[in-house]
């Protein structure tokens, strides 16, 4: 008799991103704002150490520091590492150096893409200039990148130009835009959590020491320290045991503020998950209620969970669950 196959483990395309707004001091402000010039502008902390990029409190006292001067667009390799798989969004589309550039007039270095046909182009020691982007707005990318250059390095500490950081139309906001994008899997345990919702079931697993039924399921008890194997199916109801009222609304989320986001102990389950609640005005919402989930055509999870018209359960059935 041939044993059944194993059932195949998901595995999808997952993107993270925070992108947010904020606001630039006239430090930050100032050299973004100088980058778009085509200019290059550091700090001097009180021992004569010139940052760049600049920062607004001296890394080593925490003084504010507000004295800005130029450095040249040129500088020296302190050290590198080859990039031989560019990511999407990264400085160039092809492969190039991560390199930190020391420019020169500046006692720290810049990280930078350097444009080089390969690892054996590249050296610790060696002179690079900026290459400029051909549109710049007041972003750091800006410096398209660095490029090998044939300028020998300064004969002579030259102490490096005093500047007011005044330039017209200063930048004063950007929009930071954090991004990570991979293949999850979400393994064995979850991958049989995430099949069974599509059936509208909910499996957890239960530990073979202490019993508790974990959904989602994580494959083994993190208490006990031992493999969870034994499928149990929960709910569909359960109780309310902690919630909370969002009032800000998060872009590209189509739910109209105020509503509640609860944790809700499955029957059966041995600790709680979260849900949206809907159903009922989000200031009658409480502990203890029961509720139960409401799924969207075609949906792979609740769409939220609502009342089910029982009596609110009693607070000694799921206060270890809160």
């Amino acid at each position: 008799m041939t044993a059944a196959s194993p059932p195949e483990v998901l595995r999808a395309p997952l993107v993270v991103e925070f992108p947010f707004t904020r606001s630039l001091g006239p430090v930050q402000s100032a050299f973004l704002t100088g980058l778009r010039e085509r200019v290059v502008l550091g700090v001097k902390t009180a021992d004569g150490r010139v940052v760049v990029p600049p920062t607004e409190y001296d890394p080593v006292t925490s003084e504010e520091v507000r004295d800005l001067v130029e450095v040249a667009a040129t500088g020296t390799v302190t050290t590198w590492a080859w990039n031989d798989r560019p990511r999407p969004n990264q400085p160039l589309g092809t492969p190039f150096a991560w390199v930190l550039v020391k420019l020169d007039g500046a006692d720290t270095a810049l990280l930078h893409a350097l444009d080089a046909p390969g690892p054996d182009a590249v050296r610790t020691g060696m002179r690079v200039r900026v290459r400029w982007a051909a549109e710049r707005t007041g972003a750091i990318t800006d410096i398209a990148c660095f490029e090998p250059s044939d300028d020998a390095a300064p004969a002579s500490e030259a102490a490096p130009a005093p500047h007011d950081g005044v330039f017209r139309d200063a930048v004063t906001g950007i929009v930071a835009e954090a991004r990570l994008d991979y293949v999850y899997s979400p393994g064995r345990a979850q991958t049989a959590y995430i099949n069974a919702l599509s059936e509208r079931r909910t499996v957890g697993e239960r530990c073979p020491s202490c019993h508790k039924v974990y959904v989602p399921p994580r494959g083994a008890c993190p208490t006990c320290g031992v493999a969870t194997t034994d499928q149990v199916e929960v709910g569909p109801a359960g109780t309310v045991t902690t919630f909370c009222i969002v009032n800000i609304k998060a872009k590209n989320l189509d739910i109209e503020v105020p509503y509640v986001y609860a944790h809700i102990a499955l029957d059966g389950a041995g600790l709680a998950l979260h849900g949206r609640i809907g159903g009922i005005p989000y200031d009658q919402v409480r502990m203890g209620l029961r509720v139960e989930p409401v799924w969207t055509e075609g949906g792979r999870y609740p769409d939220h969970y609502r009342p089910t018209g029982e009596p609110d359960a009693d607070y000694d059935a799921y206060k270890e669950l809160i």
